[in-house]
């Protein structure tokens, strides 16, 4: 079955004024829907036509030369813009708690010095990319990756990631891609982070 661009779970302004609801509207209607359509044409008539896009990812190395680039991108688009909007809510913000917020303690030392690291990470990225939270299979570590690749193609499960194209922050901040960082710590739902870590 073709892959299909997730409705928002929140209205294009909610995440206002950190996130603007014209940017909002363009990434997701048109970036993602462009990712969407290009996976989806790469992908048909081939075997991994209609199998879930994080079985794609994760075994990039086996789909066909060919499309490999095409489905990395386009793909890997799909996939890492999903997770992005999961990761966002009007009621985000503040820090993790419970298990979550004990095991980025032990990984980081503190909940500051991980967003310190995140935001270094994604600021140094260079050109378009994204910075992630990961679980690598012993624990939790911070990575970047540029374009759409995913972390999954590696073997680890992402569990954050924060989008560091331009397309995603340009309207409202232009060149100041730390001050985006700065912000969208306010839209982070804690809670469906929490769910990735209980489920690895």
């Amino acid at each position: 079955m073709a892959y299909e661009v997730p409705g928002l779970p929140y209205d294009y302004a909610a995440l206002e004024p950190h996130i603007d609801e014209t940017t909002m509207r363009v990434h997701h209607d048109k970036h993602h829907q462009a990712y969407v359509d290009k996976a989806n044409a790469a992908l048909e008539g081939t075997d991994w036509d209609g199998k879930p896009i994080e079985e794609v990812i994760a075994n990039l190395g086996q789909v066909p030369d060919d499309i490999r680039g095409p489905v990395r991108n386009n793909g890997g688009g799909h996939y890492n813009h999903t997770l992005f909007w999961e990761s966002m809510s009007p009621n985000g913000g503040g820090q993790p708690d419970g298990d979550l917020g004990a095991a980025i303690d032990s990984a980081f030392g503190s909940f500051g010095d991980f967003q310190a690291k995140l935001k270094e990470t994604g600021v140094g990225q260079f050109g378009s990319g994204w910075a992630w939270l990961v679980h690598d299979g012993s624990g939790l570590a911070v990575v970047g990756t540029p374009n759409q690749d995913n972390p999954l193609t590696d073997g680890k499960t992402p569990l954050l990631g924060v989008d560091v194209w331009e397309h995603a922050y340009y309207l409202k901040y232009q060149n100041k891609r730390p001050d985006y960082i700065d912000a969208w710590w306010n839209v982070v739902d804690w809670g469906k982070v929490a769910e990735r870590f209980a489920a690895v």
